[in-house]
């Protein structure tokens, strides 16, 4: 039992490493586009709009983790900002996909919510959903800016971002720590806007 227990803990340091080279293999790129991109979103709530924020598959739950952080406050309670996270309700998800089309399950809710000037934030591990395709097209029908968080291989999205777009490009294959970097990401964005709105008083 006690080499079975020093093979696991091993293996559990390893998956720790990994994590960690990871990461550094990518910091050097996202650094200056996670910086960008919390321009983006800083000025986009300086100039009243709000932030939509949508995600493909397990990245939805990124997409809520960030909205949770920028209504409550990243590390300290702070007052509100505006955002929306369009992939939580599933009665609303599930009617559009019923009675519409699947692919327009986020395009809907935009043509609803989204005005000129607000922002769409996308998290994905696959560049070439349909659906984030479509629910990028609807905003900038709509005069909305996008942010893509996205993965390594250049997909559909990439192709239909305009100059006044960002894509955050993880370069990192691995679907694990891509989405661990997804999550370090948004966390750093909502510290780099906390820090930008909020200044010494967070």
């Amino acid at each position: 039992m006690e080499d079975k227990d020093t093979d696991l803990e091993q293996h559990v340091i390893a998956m720790f490493h990994e994590s960690i080279e990871a990461k550094m293999h990518a910091i050097d790129v996202l650094t200056p586009l996670i910086a960008d991109a919390a321009d983006m979103i800083t000025q986009c709530f300086l100039d009243d709009g709000k932030v939509m924020l949508i995600g493909s598959g397990t990245s939805g739950t990124t997409a809520q983790q960030m909205t949770a952080n920028l209504i409550l406050g990243y590390e300290k309670e702070r007052p509100s900002l505006p955002c929306i996270c369009l992939n939580t309700d599933s009665i609303t998800l599930g009617a559009i996909a019923n009675e519409s089309n699947y692919n327009e399950v986020y395009s809907k809710q935009i043509r609803a919510l989204g005005q000129a000037g607000d922002l769409l934030f996308v998290v994905t591990t696959d560049s070439s959903s349909p659906v984030l395709v479509h629910a990028i097209k609807t905003a900038h029908d709509r005069d909305i800016s996008v942010i893509a968080l996205s993965g390594q291989h250049e997909g559909d999205i990439a192709s239909i971002l305009t100059p006044e777009d960002l894509e955050i490009r993880v370069p990192i294959n691995s679907r694990t720590h891509l989405q661990e970097i997804h999550l370090l990401t948004i966390f750093c964005l909502c510290e780099l806007i906390d820090r930008q709105i909020f200044g010494g008083n967070v």
